[in-house]
């Protein structure tokens, strides 16, 4: 990640709890060194090792934090995840915007380690979206990834995502993708979402400029066959499914010949993991 970036997430993060005036109860005390813990409340998947480590160093340099576990690893309920030493008005002001971006990126993490894990043994890969927060795109999508998916496009910016409101202002696939084709970078991959037959009849026929098809709500006792007259047409296309995706459709889809998987799930249903920071 960007450290640049990161560091200005975490000053706005900052400064919406801070305002003009700052802590106004962690500055009445005296500059006391001292040392909190960060405690698991539940089981889950760690995630926002670097974000917790900014936060309390854009607050204070000289605050140190020790890891117990990694970025990735698995904790339990009531084990100690990470000690942090230093000046006890610094590490009071950085707690709770801290605590906030771990619990929600461990949570997302935690989520998408689930459905990873319904896909095991398959070729299948699993993808997140851009369903994300406002302002946390960047830090969502790492929590997903860390829980083992992989990032689809990270915005409009640097992949072409042919959509169902795309082909109607174009009026339709072709007009659509050639239009798109010619006004990209070279190295920019382009995506068609499929929804019906009459689309992957006109997919078909511009395949020649497409590299990945998401077949959208697609039935899923249909996917093989879509699938076979694409892949035909050319075999190194990569085919994404999408839409209504659960746990439950994972244990049919793990078994089917497509290439990705997405779901925004992983991330919108996802809840917060429950973590204390507790001073000694």
């Amino acid at each position: 990640m960007n450290p640049l970036y990161l560091e200005r997430l975490i000053v706005n993060f900052l400064n919406e709890d801070l305002g003009a005036t700052g802590d106004l109860t962690s500055r009445a005390l005296p500059e006391v060194k001292g040392r909190a813990k960060l405690i698991a409340k539940e089981n889950g998947i760690l995630c926002g090792v670097e974000p917790f480590n900014k936060t309390f160093k854009t607050v204070n340099p000289k605050t140190e934090i020790e890891w117990l576990k990694r970025e990735g690893d698995r904790f339990t309920e009531g084990e100690v995840i990470c000690l942090i030493e230093g000046e006890l008005p610094s590490i009071l002001t950085a707690e709770r915007t801290a605590l906030n971006l771990v619990q929600r990126l461990s949570g997302i993490a935690t989520t998408t380690r689930t459905f990873v894990e319904e896909l095991k043994g398959s070729q299948v890969r699993l993808l997140d979206t851009r369903k994300t927060t406002p302002g946390l795109r960047v830090l969502e999508k790492h929590a997903t990834k860390v829980g083992g998916a992989l990032n689809h496009r990270m915005g409009l910016y640097d992949a072409v995502m042919v959509k169902d409101n795309h082909i109607k202002a174009f009026g339709g696939v072709k007009p659509a993708v050639r239009a798109v084709s010619k006004e990209i970078p070279v190295t920019t991959k382009i995506e068609v979402e499929v929804e019906n037959y009459e689309q992957l009849k006109e997919t078909l026929e511009v395949i020649e400029l497409i590299d990945i098809v998401m077949l959208d709500n697609w039935p899923l006792e249909k996917v093989e066959e879509a699938v076979y007259k694409l892949k035909e047409a050319k075999p190194t296309l990569k085919v994404e499914i999408s839409g209504g995706i659960t746990l439950e459709k994972l244990k049919y889809i793990k078994n089917l010949p497509v290439d990705y998987v997405s779901t925004s799930k992983i991330v919108t249903t996802a809840r917060w993991i429950d973590l204390s920071l507790e001073v000694e």
